[in-house]
C-alpha cells in the first residue's frame, strides 16, 4: 500500500445532494437520521457545544494570553546552512526552498549568526543579524534585506 493507493472506506462517502426524508424506499425517510422524538429530533436543536443551559466547558475554563494579529512568523536559519551554496551565488528565499534548506517561508526569512561561512555568497532575505551580516561579509558576500 502506498500514498497513491488510499482512498475513502466504502460508504464514508455522501454526495452533498443525499436527500433525506424522502420516504422509505430512500433508506433514509421517516424521521431522516434524527430518531425519535426529544430536543434533537425537533427543529431549532441546540448548537454543538450547547450543554442544556449548564455553563459550558469554553466558559468554564480560564482565558489565557491572546494572538497579536501584527505578528509575523519569521523562519530563522543559521549561517552555517548558507554553506550548501555554490561560491559567488544569490541566496534569495525562493533559493533557500529549492535547496531545502527552508519548508515553509511563512512571513519572511532571517538568517542568524551561528555557525562558520566560507563561501562568498549574495544574500537576500527578509532580515538579517548583526553577527550574521558580519560573517557574511568577513567571507566577501554582500547583504541585502528585501
Amino acid at each position: 500500500m502506498d500514498l497513491s493507493n488510499l482512498k475513502p472506506a466504502d460508504g464514508s462517502r455522501q454526495s452533498d445532494n443525499f436527500r433525506r426524508g424522502r420516504g422509505h424506499g430512500s433508506g433514509n425517510g421517516k424521521t431522516a437520521g434524527k430518531g425519535h422524538k426529544g430536543q434533537k429530533a425537533r427543529s431549532g436543536a441546540p448548537r454543538p457545544g450547547f450543554e442544556g443551559g449548564q455553563m459550558p466547558l469554553y466558559r468554564r475554563i480560564p482565558k489565557r494570553g491572546f494572538t497579536n494579529r501584527n505578528s509575523k512568523d519569521i523562519v530563522a536559519i543559521n549561517v552555517s546552512v548558507l554553506e550548501r551554496f555554490e561560491d559567488g551565488s544569490d541566496v534569495t528565499v525562493e533559493a533557500l526552498l529549492q535547496s531545502g534548506a527552508i519548508s515553509n517561508p511563512k512571513d519572511g526569512v532571517k538568517i542568524l549568526g551561528y555557525g562558520e561561512l566560507t563561501k562568498k555568497l549574495n544574500v537576500k532575505v527578509n532580515a538579517v543579524s548583526e553577527s550574521a551580516k558580519t560573517k557574511i561579509e568577513a567571507a566577501g558576500g554582500t547583504v541585502e534585506v528585501i
